[in-house]
């Protein structure tokens, strides 16, 4: 089964044990996926240096203790020492004061420039740590002093360093969040096709393909995404090819496949309409997906991570049904596993991921609201029960459910019976005495989709009970309900409360 490997070229900070620092960054990584669940959410990442593994080499002093001018003085002059100095610059430049005190030397940025362009190759790599030690700035001002870099950043993206080419990606994915000067430069200097170039030429190389994809997400976060980005980024060929990324790698994990749903998500969430998306195969693969990971979580199999993968291409699917044709589902969804797997999903991850669970319920609802056939699968398969048994969990779930049931109920009047012999009517009983007067104008819209569908149905409600629960509901709520009640009582139920009464046994 996939797993979301712990993500070894992630940042630590020197000061205490490495592989401590290492699990902390790695947790601080799952967290801000966790947060990306519940809102759109831009950050930063810091890699980890090849040789932090190993004692730090010995100099004239400690690199922490480096005195940032000193070193700057240090490397103007070329020389052998340069590639020590540098090393020891990029971690000084892990101090957000030495990185304001760095950007303010005259001609600091150029020295840099020179050095990531030059022809040591030692040296463009250790410029490139500098850049992106800066990158990783808290302060709004630095990213804009490193824009003379971003013309060769995106160049060496078609380089053959996977190491070199992460650097640049993550450098350029954390320069865009601050600065929308930034972002307009990168844009007018060529950073969609540069990153379609990449991922197209680095498919293979999955370490490159989740930094391409931190990138591009940075990017389509932007506020005005819709009006400049989207569009260039759907005339390219990085649909197709974030598309091919979303089956996960056994060996690799999760990460990769993880950061490009969310890219798919962030397109669908800002476009109006997905046309493009649906003609690419999107909502097909992501429910195809969808099928495979419902699978394997009802059979018990909940690898860590594997419910960051699952949020966004909840969301993918979501959005995209709303740009479907209703008309024709089964082209771009599939078969009717999906309700089964979605049912899954949300049963596996009501008590420990009630906003999962919820993501799910969200996409059934968008799904039996455009389509009789899934609707139909629900009640042929008995998930019915299921979805009723859910109706007293609090968390925006119960609505939700109601609202896939309100959706059954207006398809049909056969789908209403049945609903009703599954268990909706004593269900019902249950939420329309709840608090929740959402929850009670819910119930009433199903109730009176199941009375007036045919006189079965109202003949078991009054059966049940249900003249004095209206009636109580009548009598404790004011406006809409209220006249709900009334309206229900004296045009649909009081005709059968003779009948019910006349038919019950006697003693």
């Amino acid at each position: 089964m996939w797993r979301l490997n712990k993500v070894r070229h992630k940042a630590g900070r020197l000061g205490d044990s490495l592989e401590v620092l290492k699990l902390k960054r790695r947790e601080h990584e799952k967290a801000l996926r966790r947060a990306r669940r519940d809102r759109q959410l831009v950050s930063k990442r810091l890699l980890l240096n090849d040789d932090e593994d190993q004692p730090e080499a010995t100099m004239d002093t400690h690199p922490g203790e480096q005195d940032v001018v000193s070193l700057f003085l240090k490397l103007q002059p070329s020389g052998p020492g340069r590639e020590a100095h540098l090393k020891a610059l990029s971690k000084v430049l892990r101090d957000p004061s030495a990185q304001l005190t760095f950007i303010k030397q005259e001609n600091s940025m150029h020295l840099l420039v020179g050095l990531l362009t030059g022809s040591d190759a030692t040296c463009r790599l250790q410029a490139v740590r500098c850049l992106h030690e800066l990158s990783h700035s808290p302060h709004a001002n630095v990213s804009p002093a490193c824009l003379p870099a971003t013309p060769y950043l995106l160049t060496y993206l078609s380089g053959q360093s996977t190491k070199f080419t992460e650097l640049c990606l993550y450098t350029l994915g954390n320069l865009c969040p601050d600065s929308d000067i930034v972002k307009e430069k990168l844009l007018a200097q060529g950073i969609i096709p540069a990153l379609a170039n990449c991922l197209e030429n680095q498919r293979h190389n999955l370490a490159v393909v989740e930094a391409v994809g931190f990138t591009l997400s940075q990017f389509l976060q932007a506020k005005d995404a819709a009006e400049k980005i989207l569009l260039a980024v759907l005339a390219s060929s990085l649909p197709s090819s974030l598309l091919s990324v979303l089956t996960p790698d056994p060996k690799f994990g999760l990460a990769p496949a993880i950061e490009c749903a969310w890219c798919l998500h962030y397109l669908t969430c800002g476009m109006k309409d997905n046309r493009v998306l649906l003609a690419h195969g999107a909502l097909l693969q992501c429910t195809s997906l969808l099928v495979s990971l419902g699978g394997a979580v009802a059979e018990g199999n909940k690898e860590e991570g594997l419910e960051l993968f699952i949020c966004p291409l909840l969301r993918c699917v979501g959005n995209l049904l709303s740009s479907c044709p209703m008309t024709d589902l089964s082209p771009h969804v599939g078969d009717v596993r999906l309700v089964v797997a979605l049912c899954a999903l949300l049963q596996a991850y009501l008590q420990t991921q009630p906003a999962l669970a919820r993501e799910s319920a969200w996409v059934l609802n968008n799904l039996t609201a455009h389509s009789s056939a899934f609707c139909s699968a629900l009640l042929t398969l008995n998930l019915v029960p299921g979805l009723i048994k859910l109706l007293p969990f609090s968390q925006g779930i119960n609505t939700m459910i109601l609202r896939i049931l309100a959706n059954i109920a207006h398809k049909k009047k056969e789908f209403c019976v049945q609903l009703a012999h599954r268990g909706l009517l004593s269900a019902l009983c249950a939420t329309l005495k709840m608090a929740d007067q959402e929850m009670v104008t819910l119930s009433m819209e199903v109730l009176y989709m199941l009375v007036v569908s045919g006189p079965q149905v109202a003949e078991e409600f009054v059966r049940q009970g249900g003249l004095s629960l209206l009636e109580a509901v009548q009598y404790n709520s004011e406006g809409e309900i209220r006249g709900r009640a009334t309206h229900l009582l004296e045009d649909h139920l009081l005709s059968y409360s003779s009948y019910c009464s006349d038919n019950n046994p006697r003693s």
